[in-house]
């Protein structure tokens, strides 16, 4: 078994004292998410959620959710749990805000739908084998498909160490059988910067949109993996979120967190224009992202740059062809023989019902993750008017501050490769 992400656990800042959880999810603000909701909440349509339990009674995630499917073997089906993660993923994207009196934890795209999906992990306690693992991605790809979910969030990550040729093909088929019926699936690249950077996989396929994290002030998280396989980044630490905890919200980081606000953003426009193909929502994404500054479209720090539904709806620009998909493939290393499978890790920490007194989960430590960037010169980004996220992909320090000792939690998170720097 290998450990796909690390979180760091340790004393951290406390948030500002607020009156709701909405005030200290500062990912929303960034996100431009009052100017948003008042074009599009998502309204009509589906993301489905691949990923352990959810909390289908949560008072933020009550009709949010679709009747769903368990392939994890489990018993207690969908709505039972041993661990928060699902329903965090499933709270940053449709959370409703209704708990806490109306002061809870919202999701970017709160007027659509989670089709919730579990799979068996290590989180679970009785743990799984890499192959089962797999299987359960790709059962969960291809219902969800065969849903008609329209985005595919998978907050999960595997090493490509720990996979075989076999295991990639048929990881790649139930892509491509998701693609075929018009579905875009979405992907954490993983938390292990700081532990070799591997490469992850789904993330790491073509047709998946491999997601990376960055931190308040657009700089890439020190545990955000880097390389070919990141196309886009959005928020990924201090991400305040409903969660199964004694006081129902808890504060996580990782690329978990990042792929679901970029699966929530492809919801908004998708409501927009459901007309238009995956390929087309990914293409406007794309285009409309904080572009690096250092010349290039895209680099392996940032990929095409930070999400930016705000200006996705408002300037999408010329969608492009339907049949087409937008996103150039880099080349990727090739798996290993098979092994065993650990999810990226996205930590969360308790969030007591005075969110004044709140928990907080500290960033990693600064060391800087490996890079197969072009440059190794700090690259801005456009940001969206108003924003705070100028992103800086830093290679040097600088990258974050974390006060205290750094505890390396090991997490079996299902390849929450999704999980970057959100993973669980």
């Amino acid at each position: 078994m290998a450990l796909a992400a690390g979180v760091a656990v340790g004393p951290a800042v406390t948030p500002a004292v607020a009156e709701s959880i909405r005030e200290n999810q500062w990912h929303l603000d960034a996100m431009k998410a009052t100017e948003v909701w008042q074009i599009s909440k998502g309204q009509g349509v589906t993301v489905a959620v691949i990923d352990s339990g959810f909390k289908l009674d949560h008072p933020d995630l009550a009709g949010q959710l679709l009747p769903g499917k368990d392939f994890s073997g489990l018993p207690g089906g969908v709505g039972s749990f041993t661990e928060s993660h699902g329903t965090e993923m499933a709270s940053v994207i449709v959370g409703s805000g209704k708990g806490m009196g109306g002061g809870g934890a919202y999701g970017l795209a709160p007027g659509a739908k989670v089709l919730p999906i579990k799979i068996r992990n290590n989180d679970n306690a009785t743990g799984v084998t890499g192959a089962e693992f797999l299987k359960q991605i790709d059962q969960g790809i291809v219902y969800a498909a065969d849903q008609g979910a329209k985005v595919i969030n998978i907050s999960q990550a595997m090493p490509a160490a720990l996979m075989s040729a076999a295991d990639v093909a048929d990881l790649k088929a139930s892509v491509d059988h998701a693609a075929a019926k018009g579905a875009l699936v979405v992907a954490g690249v993983g938390n292990s910067a700081q532990s070799g950077n591997p490469l992850e996989y789904p993330a790491a396929l073509p047709g998946v949109v491999g997601v990376g994290a960055v931190g308040r002030d657009g700089t890439v998280t020190a545990e955000s993996e880097q390389g070919p396989q990141v196309d886009l980044t959005a928020p990924g630490i201090e991400i305040y979120n409903a969660c199964t905890g004694p006081s129902g919200y808890c504060k996580g980081h990782g690329t978990s967190n990042s792929t679901a606000i970029v699966s929530a953003a492809a919801a908004l426009l998708w409501s927009v224009h459901p007309d238009w193909s995956a390929n087309q929502i990914a293409r406007v994404l794309i285009n409309t992202a904080g572009k690096p500054t250092d010349g290039s479209n895209r680099n392996d720090i940032v990929g095409y740059g930070i999400v930016r539904p705000r200006v996705a709806l408002t300037e999408p620009g010329d969608p492009g062809p339907a049949d087409v998909y937008p996103i150039q493939e880099q080349p990727v290393g090739q798996p290993a023989p098979s092994g065993s499978a650990a999810p990226s890790a996205s930590a969360s920490a308790s969030v007591p019902a005075s969110p004044s007194a709140g928990a907080s989960v500290p960033t990693p430590a600064p060391t800087p993750p490996p890079s197969s960037s072009s440059s190794s010169a700090p690259v801005a980004a456009q940001e969206d008017e108003g924003s705070p996220l100028v992103l800086v992909a830093a290679v040097a320090g600088g990258l974050v501050l974390l006060a205290g000792v750094v505890v390396v939690v090991l997490r079996r998170r299902g390849a929450s490769g999704g999980g970057g720097p959100y993973a669980r």
